[in-house]
Parts: structure tokens; C-alpha cells; sequence
């Protein structure tokens, strides 16, 4: 282990650290704990923070720090000193300690990619019981300048609707100096329940269009929280998980025990907006546990999406199958509705098939889809128990959610909780099972409820039991994976409403939605790779008979523009609706590796819902693919960010060109009404 020597003079209270791309210096002191002072691309580059101390932590019986609506800073951070630091490699540790009671915090900083993964371990190094209500993950400051704050809201059908206002707008000043106090306010986004991203999503822009810019994101399946706020010219962005004052959290930490929060991820970028997400989108790429099965990236086709909508049956399977390798599906997924005695809902929970729902077996299903050259996948709610299932009457009730001692049931579901044996192992047994006995490869992982702020079994507070369970069941995935490397396990939430980096960086695919009208999912897929990785956006394309040529084209294209999830009855599509799908799909595979490698740039900007025209660019370098969607009338559309550059419309060849002028200002294409959509190679 090495310390990186200072290359700034300064006092001897100040240490740095380096990884490509990244420098930054701490400071520390007899009369203030550590503070982040310096973050730069390098040695010598300009720093995009002001210093500020990188912890903070409240327990129970102290005295907030002020009267104020924002967590930054309310407990015991400013009381920590410097202990030590060591570095290793891509991670940095730091070392405080509370002079008064001998709390500890331990701080990592682990450069991965563009960008910093933060998180902090409390340690109770006292002689009795610590509790905490809250502990941040991350604390920034930057100086204060024209920025935009973006920060996205989410709810099932309509995920992804990002929004942009300047800070000074969300953030009034209100003259503190004259009233000799600071600033009370703040801008919060926060988590509710189980869902992470049912109501907003896990991550915020700071943009500078001039200057540095900053993303993050809570990489958090339970509980989490994130503000910004002003203080004496700057803004402060913290990050957090689930906290006392907003998701009833609290750990109890017995001498000697500890409580590391949940990490947050951090990126600077130069270039506003679009550079910012883009160093967001290397920094998850660099997280991520891949694995060589997860580098193919192929092509699934699952029923559900406007198709058998959880009704399968071998009648309805096959043709499906036959479409779906036609058109060039490299895994088929069953869904929903396989299992128990046929209700898809109450039903869940044991995972063995319906007794004469198949003909020949489930097995029989499944050696079709091997026949036809694909691999097999099923659906799976891994965390839900139906009512009417028998692992409801057999599992204890310690396995599940409880509050009072009642377990938690929403809508005829109730929880399992992956920190008891017993739920881990029931699961564990059917995997292994379908895997041996059917030879699954693929497994779309469902999450449809959401349970609430968590389970007060074995927990402080029942945010806390929340916490634990999706740290558990991350750690179930993990394993699952572990057993069964050539088995690829989709992330899918109800449609994303738990799209987060606790899942996806351990997940292969995430739907982006359950959106079943094509027109609205435009806007979806569009926005999707704010949120997650383009070659982990799973973005439904599901083509319709009853649609026209120039519908079709326009579902196909939220599926070409990320990872093509194929849907939809395509055995009864038309000859020229067919070659539309078989054409979108080649592109897609032709693209799909440079996709993972791209980043994504919004032309017209973040789309918005009712927005008639909606571009998304996934920028490779050299070229770049382009989609854009009408759903309005015949517009001009100028594309000043792809000046200098030319345009050739690749999807759909078989329809009319839209035309692409040259202007002084740059490209403008000619947008002909809509639903219709056109994918553009830009050079």
C-alpha cells in the first residue's frame, strides 16, 4: 500500500491521490475533519468541487446541528478528525474519529471508470449501544455557477420523464448573510417503499454547459434520498440511503459492530449535460460484475408484452416459437402464468407447472425453442409468495416481511425475506431445479409489488429490514450466477420500478417498461439510457398486425435504439410488416457491440412526455446511430450538435427517405407526421 506524495505545496495536513484521469486532494486538520478540497481530471487541471468534509452521520439523543429541512450536515461529520489513510490500487481508504465518544467512520473512495464509488463504514469503537438514524453515502460541493439541476421522474407506464431547471430557480436566495443564518431550504428527491425507482429515480445532473458538470446516482434497491443545496457560494449534493427521517431506518450498533452505507457513485464531466450521462454510462459499465455469457448480448424474445399476457399454453407457445426464430430471436422467454394451477398471480411462489397446461409437458415447450435454435427462458417473481401457494403454509413465518408481527401481504403477495435461510434456500432449490430439469439459460426476474418501507423482524427500523433483505438478495443473485455462469438473469421490476445499480450491476438486462402503447414507450426508450447502461436498457418492441408499415417501424425503432427485447404476435404479421421486424433486428445485431461501447446524446434534448419529436443518439465515435420519432405533425428538425457531420437513414430502407439538408447551423432533417420513426448512421 502507497500514499500518493503531494504535488502541490501546501500544509502538511493535505494528501492526494491519483488515478488516471482522476486527481484529487483531501484536507484535514486539528479543528475540522477530512474535506474533499480538489477533484480534477489531473495534476494540474482545475478543481470541480469546493471543500467540503466527506462524511456525516446522526444518532439517536443528539442535538441536530441546526433547524433545517436538509440533511447535510444535521449530526456529528464536523466533530470527526483524520486518523490515517492508506491507498490500494483503484481504492483509497480514510480513517476519522469522534474525539467526544470514539465513534469511527471509514471512509472508500474506489475509482471506477470516469468516476468515484463512495461509500462510508460507521464503527462503534465506544462501551455502549450507538444507534443511527442516518449516515451519508456521499457529500459534494461545487462552486456556485449557472447550473441546470436534472433529475428524473418515474411511476409504472410512464418511467423516465426527466426534467431541467436552473438551481437558482429550485434554490431561491433569500439573503441568509442579512439575517445571519444560512440557507433552511433544499431540492430532494427520495425513494418510497420497495420500489427504488417507482416515483423518481436514483440519480441528478448538476450541468454546466461552459464548465465541469457532475451526475450520481444511489445504487440502492431499498431506501434512498438526494438533495442539493446552497451554503455560502456553493451547491452541496448529498447522496443517501434509507434514512430515519424519510424511510423509518435506524441500525443499532453494539460495541465493536458497524454499518456501511450503500454505495453512491459519482462522475465530473466537461461538457454539459450530454457529457455528464456519459460519464455516467462508463462509470456503471465499470461496476458491473460481467460475465463472458453476459458480453454476447443476444436477442430474447419473451411472450408477454401485447402478446399471451401471462396465458401460455403449448397451442399458443408454438407458433409463437416458429415466428420468433424466424425473425432471428436467440432466447424465448415463457412468462408469466407456467406455474401452480394456472393463476399467475396467487399462484406464485412454488414454480412447478401446471398440471395438463402444456401437452407433452412443459418440457415439451422447451425442446421446441431448442429446436428452432434458441435458448430457453422463464419467468420467475423470486421475492413473492402467493396466497394460494404452498410455500405460503410450508415456509416459516420468519421468511417473510412482517410489521407488528403480521406478515406484510400486498394484493394477494406476500414478501420473502432474503436474509432467512429458509427463503434463499426455496429459491436456491427452484432455480437449480428448472436449470437441471429443463436446461433454462435465461430468467426474467420480476418484482410486482411494492411491500412497503420494509420488515421490523430483526431490525431497528423496518428501513433497516428493508435494506437487509436487498443486500441479501443481491447477494442470492450473485450466487445464483455463481452456480450457473452460462444462465443470464434479467432485472425487470414491474417495468423498471426497481431500476437500480445495487440489481444492475450484478443483472444482464433491465426492461425499461410495461408500456403497451408503442406510441408512449417512444418517449421510455428514448430516456432509458439516463438510467441505465444502452446495452442493459431493455426496450420492448412489440409489432402489431393491426399497425401500418410506418407503425411498425416506429415500435421496431425503440428496440433497435438500446438492447432489442422482442415481443408480439409475429406470426401474423404482413410480408412487408415481417421484413420490417427481420430488418431491424439485423441492424440491431449488427450494431449491438458498439452500442455497448456508445454513449447516449439527446439531440433535442431529454425527451419530453407529450414531446412530438423525440431524438436519441448512441455515439460510438466515429459513427453513431440516430433514431428519431414523430408523433406529430411534418416538422423541420435542426441538429446543431451534428454539424460538420452527414446523415444516411438506415432503418427502414423499404420506406420513403426523410431528407437531410445541410444549413450553416447544421443538419436538418425533414420530419414527416407521425407515429413514424427513422434511424439515421451519422458519419
Amino acid at each position: 500500500m502507497a500514499v500518493t506524495p503531494p504535488r502541490h505545496p501546501g500544509p502538511a495536513t493535505a494528501f492526494e491521490w491519483s488515478r488516471p484521469g482522476m486527481h484529487l486532494r483531501f484536507e484535514h486538520g486539528e479543528d475540522h475533519p477530512v474535506r474533499l478540497a480538489h477533484w480534477a481530471t489531473g495534476p494540474d487541471a482545475p478543481s470541480v468541487v469546493a471543500p467540503m468534509p466527506v462524511a456525516d452521520y446522526s444518532t439517536a439523543g443528539e442535538h441536530r446541528a441546526r433547524p433545517d429541512q436538509s440533511l447535510l450536515h444535521w449530526g456529528s461529520g464536523p466533530r470527526l478528525r483524520y486518523t490515517g489513510h492508506e491507498a490500494d490500487g483503484d481504492e483509497l481508504r480514510i480513517s476519522q474519529r469522534e474525539p467526544g465518544s470514539g465513534i469511527e467512520v471509514h471512509s472508500s473512495f474506489r475509482a471506477a471508470g470516469p468516476g468515484l464509488q463512495i461509500r462510508h463504514t460507521v464503527r462503534n469503537a465506544t462501551a455502549e449501544e450507538v444507534v443511527l438514524l442516518n449516515v451519508a453515502s456521499a457529500i459534494v460541493a461545487v462552486p456556485e455557477a449557472a447550473h441546470d439541476l436534472l433529475w428524473g421522474e418515474s411511476e409504472w407506464l410512464a418511467e423516465g420523464r426527466w426534467h431541467q431547471r436552473p438551481v437558482e430557480e429550485l434554490l431561491p436566495n433569500v439573503n441568509p448573510g442579512f439575517h445571519g443564518r444560512r440557507n433552511r431550504g433544499n431540492f430532494g428527491v427520495t425513494s418510497h417503499g420497495s420500489f427504488s425507482s417507482g416515483a423518481y429515480l436514483p440519480t441528478g445532473v448538476l450541468a454546466l454547459e461552459d464548465g465541469p458538470s457532475i451526475a450520481w446516482q444511489a445504487e440502492t434497491s431499498a431506501g434512498w434520498h438526494w438533495e442539493a443545496s446552497q451554503h455560502e457560494g456553493t451547491v452541496i449534493v448529498g447522496v443517501y440511503g434509507p434514512t430515519d427521517l424519510y424511510h423509518q431506518f435506524a441500525a443499532r450498533l453494539a460495541p465493536g459492530e458497524a454499518f456501511t452505507t450503500v454505495p453512491a457513485g459519482f462522475c465530473v464531466a466537461g461538457g454539459g449535460r450530454d457529457a455528464a450521462f456519459g460519464a455516467l454510462t462508463d462509470y456503471r459499465r465499470a461496476i458491473r460484475e460481467m460475465r463472458p455469457i453476459d458480453a454476447r448480448l443476444p436477442l430474447v424474445y419473451n411472450d408477454f408484452m401485447n402478446t399471451l399476457m401471462a396465458g401460455p399454453s403449448t397451442e399458443k407457445e408454438l407458433p409463437l416459437i416458429e415466428a420468433a426464430a424466424a425473425a432471428g430471436a436467440e432466447y424465448y422467454c415463457i412468462d408469466a402464468g407456467w406455474y401452480g394451477t394456472g393463476n399467475w398471480w396467487t399462484d406464485s411462489g412454488d414454480w412447478r407447472e401446471v398440471p395438463g397446461l402444456f401437452t407433452g409437458g412443459l418440457v415439451s415447450v422447451i425442446e421446441a425453442i431448442r429446436a428452432k435454435g434458441m435458448r430457453p427462458g422463464i419467468w420467475l417473481e423470486p421475492e413473492a409468495v402467493g396466497e394460494q401457494a404452498k410455500a405460503g403454509r410450508e415456509l416459516p413465518d420468519a421468511a417473510f416481511f412482517q410489521r407488528f408481527g403480521k406478515r406484510v401481504c400486498e394484493t394477494g403477495h406476500f414478501q420473502l425475506d432474503f436474509r432467512h435461510p429458509a427463503a434463499r434456500a426455496h429459491l436456491d432449490e427452484a432455480v437449480d431445479r428448472l436449470v437441471a430439469e429443463f436446461g433454462i439459460e435465461f430468467f426474467k426476474l420480476d418484482y410486482n409489488v411494492n411491500s412497503g418501507v420494509g420488515t421490523d423482524v430483526d431490525a431497528a427500523g423496518p428501513g433497516a429490514g428493508l435494506l437487509g433483505h436487498t443486500l441479501a438478495f443481491r447477494g442470492w443473485l450473485s450466487d445464483a450466477q455463481a452456480r450457473h455462469p452460462e444462465v443470464l438473469f434479467e432485472n425487470c421490476g414491474s417495468g423498471a420500478m426497481r431500476m437500480d445499480y445495487n440489481l444492475l450491476s450484478v443483472a444482464h438486462l433491465q426492461s425499461t417498461s410495461d408500456q403497451q402503447d408503442f406510441r408512449l414507450y417512444a418517449a421510455i426508450a428514448a430516456a432509458a439510457p439516463a438510467s441505465v447502461a444502452p446495452e442493459q436498457a431493455g426496450n420492448w418492441a412489440y409489432p402489431d398486425k393491426a399497425m401500418s408499415s410506418e407503425e411498425t417501424a416506429f415500435a421496431m425503432t425503440a428496440g433497435v435504439m438500446s438492447r432489442l427485447y422482442l415481443s408480439g404476435f409475429l406470426g401474423g404479421l404482413g410480408e412487408e410488416q415481417f421484413a420490417l421486424v427481420r430488418e431491424a433486428i439485423a441492424l440491431h445485431k449488427d450494431w449491438r457491440q458498439r452500442i455497448a461501447v456508445s454513449h447516449p446524446v439527446w439531440p433535442l434534448g431529454l425527451p419530453g412526455w407529450d414531446d412530438d419529436v423525440l431524438a436519441l443518439q448512441l455515439d460510438a465515435g466515429d459513427e453513431s446511430l440516430l433514431a428519431v420519432w414523430s408523433r406529430g405533425g411534418a416538422v423541420e428538425v435542426g441538429l446543431p450538435g451534428l454539424r460538420g457531420r452527414t446523415l444516411e437513414q438506415v432503418y427502414p430502407v423499404a420506406l420513403p427517405e426523410w431528407k437531410v439538408r445541410a444549413a450553416e447551423g447544421g443538419p436538418v432533417v425533414e420530419v414527416q407526421a407521425g407515429p413514424a420513426a427513422r434511424i439515421f448512421a451519422v458519419r
